[in-house]
């Protein structure tokens, strides 16, 4: 069994965005570990649109695929398109601004060896801001609340990954930071490992406190993917089917009293809420019924989209 694991190859994912600084650098950290891994491997830039000279960096490192973005799609593009890239069997996905450590992937693929299917990194002593870390702690407490994952940090980037895990993510949006949520999902068994984390030395964060916001978004849209992705029904169909009989109670109240009392009703605000009531329930249900139609006819269709300008091979 140990001969079989020792020719796994290795697909080394890295999405980088206004990177120029770090990428040679990266780029030899990653020959030194892999070399001495003793395991076959390739590395995948993906330049996601950067503005400065990362991409003309990239194609002078020797080897390395590189996949460049006509434009910024986003970090959820970029790893779809390293992983449809990715011949391995392994995935090792990291950043590109030299904070994670490549020395730790020798125990991510170790994780991997002992049957885990996604290995997350944990950077247990983060070396960011102050208010970076803050925001994050209580979005990954709320995650794992919510969720069940017991992952203390969803957003590393730091990762392993079995191919097969890779290649049946659908992520669009910011939906990269909920991975380990996603594939916990799908039946795959997660594990974490703390990680060495590094403080940047150059460029600058991609973090802003407009990602507060975003962050929130994607936590809803993770929410429903979990609960209701195959069955949307089940979700719009509830909340329809008990707004429509709570206003079918309402206006069946001044029915009867109408026509049992003689009492007016035409000038009631409680008629204005019964029928809105019911028109809300019979939109909710329709939103259901078309959500689950649309399901059936699109169901495991790619719903990120990224445009590949270049790709070029380097050797």
């Amino acid at each position: 069994m140990n001969a079989r694991i020792s020719y796994h190859m290795i697909s080394i994912v890295i999405p980088v965005l206004n990177e120029e600084k770090n990428a040679a650098i990266l780029h030899q950290e990653l020959l030194a570990v892999m070399n001495a891994l003793n395991r076959p491997y390739e590395i995948i830039f993906v330049d996601d649109g950067s503005r400065d000279g990362t991409l003309a960096e990239l194609k002078k490192l020797l080897p390395a695929t590189v996949l460049s973005f006509s434009r910024n799609f986003g970090k959820s593009q970029a790893l779809q398109a390293g992983f449809a890239e990715a011949s391995g069997e392994y995935v090792i996905t990291l950043d590109g601004d030299l904070q994670d450590d490549p020395r730790e992937i020798p125990r991510f693929v170790e994780m991997l060896d002992r049957g885990a299917d996604l290995v997350c990194g944990w950077k247990y002593n983060r070396l960011d801001p102050a208010s970076k870390v803050f925001f994050s702690r209580i979005a990954n407490t709320m995650t794992r609340l919510a969720t069940g994952v017991a992952v203390h940090d969803m957003n590393c980037g730091f990762k392993g990954y079995r191919a097969l895990v890779a290649k049946n993510l659908r992520l669009h949006g910011d939906l990269y930071r909920y991975i380990p949520a996603l594939a916990a999902s799908d039946g795959y068994v997660v594990r974490e490992i703390k990680v060495n984390h590094r403080k940047r030395l150059y460029g600058e964060s991609k973090y802003g406190v407009m990602r507060l916001a975003s962050g929130f978004f994607d936590f809803m849209t993770l929410y429903f993917l979990r609960r209701f992705l195959d069955r949307p029904m089940h979700l719009f169909g509830s909340v329809g089917i008990t707004s429509f009989f709570i206003g079918g109670g309402i206006l069946a109240y001044l029915a009867i009293i109408r026509l049992a009392y003689g009492i007016s009703i035409g000038s009631r605000p409680l008629l204005t809420l019964g029928v809105l009531l019911v028109l809300v329930g019979l939109q909710f249900f329709s939103l259901g019924l078309l959500g689950d139609l649309i399901i059936s006819r699109t169901h495991g269709a790619h719903m990120g989209r990224y445009i590949i300008r270049e790709k070029t091979i380097l050797q």
